[in-house]
């Protein structure tokens, strides 16, 4: 493990009322002392108190003066990386937060790789994985749903939940081997019923963690929504009024919009991940044809399709390739400029529906205008309903949002339904006690148990720097 005093700029780097740079490390107070001076007491960095903050100012090598900051010390073990660290509150220009970085990397330090502090506060014992991968979390956090989510695995929703589950999976571990190897004294008289008991239990506790991962990931993420139609409907005005700004061309020109536009947005606590994609028609031109392919590309991996029909002109083959295109997805068909004469309404498309895929009750049909500001409201409504039932709560339910914690989870889930066929086997206890073992290391590697360097350097290769 890396010992050494690492530093970096830990806000971000642009023009702002404060910069802070991060220094830590076992010679972090001894290297800010380096370069920093209080006038007014003459006093050193080393001889204050910890977890105290100290007015005074950054000076260059012939004590030219710098910057006017704020420099706060917090000394080993009570500090977020345990080690001793310094942090720097100077003025937040881009130029004075790297000209005091590059004194403090002169004066002993070197710059530190992405995530390395939280990594080292992991590597310490301070945080485990399934922690330190929640801060990042937290940064990424597109959503208030997100946000408290990430707060309460910091806190140590799911980490808890993991080890208690392993604490039970262990007891099982213990008890076999115990059993088997002093056989006169540790009876497995009725063990089998009562394995077979906890087992079934642990399952269902890993079963619902599972079931949380979907929605986990939708709330962390955003639901993947794709805008379709053909030329000309309306998309790009929707996706405009969604947005709030004019991000999208609108032209009465049909196949303005040629490839596909990606926006994050927040409709009402929910976030969507949404693309305008280019109108969907037979062309010959070779540019629109891509982004029609596109199209199709992005359609077949949504979450959600918004396909929005012009309601003011006749239906055509192009609206019927889409449907067959969007069957067999979560669809809210839009039947936009609803302020004009209306040529197709609501029967006439359930009737399409059901003649082109036989399905006639599994789309939401609303009526908007995107000139006007229909209909956005009960779109919003109609969301919440196909993914939320209804309403998003912010309760104390566990989320799963990390998808390598759900894999992690699946994993331990089949051992332990192996375990359980075992038990119906009626194999040898020894069994058990392998596929135990493997739930137990599954979980582990959750919460950095049981896990490798590689991928430890993986994980937090991802975090930003300074964090």
């Amino acid at each position: 493990m890396k010992t050494d005093t690492i530093a970096a700029i830990a806000t971000a780097i642009s023009e702002s009322g404060i910069g802070i740079i991060r220094v830590s490390g076992e010679d972090a107070v001894i290297i800010a002392d380096k370069i920093y001076r209080n006038s007014k007491h003459k006093k050193s960095l080393l001889k204050y108190d910890s977890h105290t903050i100290h007015y005074g100012f950054i000076v260059e090598e012939d004590e030219t003066i710098v910057d006017e900051v704020m420099i706060s010390v917090m000394m080993a073990p009570r500090s977020y990386t345990t080690e001793n660290t310094v942090e720097i509150n100077c003025h937040g220009g881009i130029l004075m937060m790297r000209k005091i970085l590059e004194l403090i990397l002169k004066a002993g330090a070197r710059i530190a790789e992405p995530g390395e502090f939280t990594k080292r506060a992991f590597l310490n014992g301070r945080i485990d994985l399934s922690k330190a991968e929640a801060v990042m979390d937290i940064i990424q956090a597109k959503n208030e749903f997100a946000l408290q989510s990430s707060v309460k695995q910091l806190e140590g929703s799911v980490s808890n939940k993991i080890k208690n589950l392993r604490q039970e999976i262990l007891y099982e571990i213990a008890f076999i081997e115990s059993a088997l190897d002093d056989p006169e004294h540790i009876s497995l008289e009725g063990y089998h019923d009562r394995l077979t008991v906890k087992a079934n239990h642990i399952i269902n506790e890993l079963g619902k963690l599972l079931d949380s991962a979907d929605n986990g990931k939708i709330l962390k993420e955003g639901i993947c929504t794709v805008i379709v139609g053909k030329p000309n409907a309306g998309k790009s005005s929707l996706l405009n009024l969604l947005i709030g700004e004019e991000k999208a061309i609108v032209t009465d020109i049909a196949g303005t919009t040629r490839d596909a536009l990606e926006e994050f947005i927040n409709l009402d606590g929910i976030t969507l991940n949404i693309f305008d994609t280019a109108g969907i028609r037979n062309t010959d031109d070779q540019v629109e044809k891509i982004g029609v392919e596109r199209a199709r590309r992005i359609s077949s991996d949504a979450d959600l399709i918004l396909y929005v029909v012009d309601a003011s002109t006749q239906f055509d083959e192009s609206d019927e390739d889409i449907i067959r295109m969007i069957q067999d997805k979560k669809s809210i068909i839009l039947l936009n400029k609803s302020d004009l004469d209306e040529v197709v309404d609501e029967k006439f498309i359930l009737d399409k529906i059901k003649k082109i895929s036989n399905r006639d009750n599994v789309y939401r049909i609303i009526k908007t205008s995107a000139k006007e500001d229909k209909g956005i409201e009960m779109l919003t409504d109609s969301i919440k309903e196909m993914f939320f039932h209804g309403s998003i709560s912010y309760n104390d339910e566990i989320y799963i949002t990390n998808m390598r914690h759900k894999e992690e989870i699946r994993d331990a889930k089949e051992s332990m339904l192996q375990v359980v066929n075992s038990l119906e086997m009626d194999m040898p206890e020894d069994f058990y006690s392998i596929d135990l073992m493997s739930a137990y290391s599954s979980l582990g590697m959750i919460i950095g148990e049981e896990v490798g360097d590689d991928l430890v350097n993986e994980i937090f290769s991802k975090f930003c720097m300074g964090k």
